[in-house]
């Protein structure tokens, strides 16, 4: 009887795709060429095999670390979890939502857990669950969980050369914090480096909450003193579109008095007044990718993490020049 190692060398593929390409893997990625020379090797030389459905039935738990109203102002983490919810239609994988300040989950089938923003309480509990976790938009490095997330600190890099590179003396920054007394990635890096080029000064960084209503008290704080920065990095679009009224309020031409840079591309980014320049984080594939993690991890039983960075793109719009 032919073997899984014969099929492999005929086909030029390895063992491992043979046999996920037998058992139809649905997170396989391989190309249907290839998916279908080892069908027709393996029925050349009869290979015989039991194809059954998936032995490992999936029943996922996502913990959301922030309440369900959260996603109603910031479309971002809305995002995630649609990434989330279609790979598990996809793969036919049960999935149960937990948001922020709701009864824990008890559930003794639970065969992964994906937490969603920081949060070590709610490790804590996806712990109670099981070991198969994936962290998603955050990442501690001194942890042994998967991560899926978006490489803030390059990220931030970028846009202050964006800015460096357009010839900006003066560049402020305004942003919000997941936890108090803790400074968020895109802040420090922004701060370090900045200061580094010599374009950034401590006296022009604000921090407040991710929301509209907090960039447009924060802005109208910075307006209110005699001078200002002639850029502004702003940490996510919500904080941006409150920015975006404080100026025109106070009739700031943008971006000729002001330029602005904003994070995540949120479907209503291109539809402010100047529409906004914003950074595009790719927050569906993240969602996705925590799903595909956490079959391949229980499916292998690897135990070594993995961490994917997500790429991102500098949306060019009207509030820069």
């Amino acid at each position: 009887m032919a073997t899984l190692k014969e099929i492999a060398k005929k086909a030029d593929v390895s063992i491992s795709t043979v046999s996920r390409v037998l058992n139809d893997d649905k997170t396989l990625s391989v190309k249907d060429g290839t998916r279908h020379r080892v069908l027709e090797i393996a029925e050349k030389l009869q290979y015989q095999f039991n194809k059954t459905k998936n032995e490992d039935i999936h029943s996922f738990l996502v913990i959301y670390n922030y309440g369900r109203d959260v996603e109603v102002d910031d479309p971002y983490y809305l995002s995630i979890r649609h990434g989330i919810e279609m790979q598990c239609d996809k793969l036919d994988i049960s999935l149960t939502h937990q948001f922020k300040g709701e009864p824990l989950i008890k559930r003794s089938n639970i065969t992964g857990v994906i937490v969603v923003g920081y949060g070590q309480e709610a490790i804590n509990n996806a712990n109670k669950l099981t070991d198969n976790i994936c962290l998603v938009d955050f990442h501690d490095e001194t942890s042994n969980y998967d991560s899926v997330n978006v490489n803030l600190r390059q990220l931030s890099r970028s846009v202050v050369d964006f800015f460096h590179n357009q010839g900006y003396q003066r560049v402020g920054f305004i942003g919000g914090y997941d936890e108090k007394n803790k400074v968020d990635i895109r802040e420090s890096t922004f701060s370090l480096y900045g200061e580094y080029l010599g374009i950034v000064g401590q006296e022009d960084i604000y921090r407040g909450e991710f929301s509209s209503l907090s960039g447009y008290k924060l802005a109208c704080e910075m307006l209110s003193k005699s001078d200002h920065p002639q850029a502004l990095f702003i940490a996510n679009d919500s904080i941006a579109v409150g920015v975006l009224r404080a100026l025109n309020e106070k009739g700031i031409k943008v971006p000729e008095e002001i330029a602005l840079v904003s994070v995540n591309d949120i479907p209503s980014a291109k539809f402010t007044s100047p529409p906004l320049t914003t950074v595009k984080i790719h927050s569906g594939m993240m969602g996705l990718q925590a799903v595909n993690m956490l079959v391949e991890k229980h499916r292998d039983g690897r135990q070594l993490p993995l961490q994917a960075n997500i790429n991102f793109e500098l949306v060019f719009r009207e509030t820069t020049r």
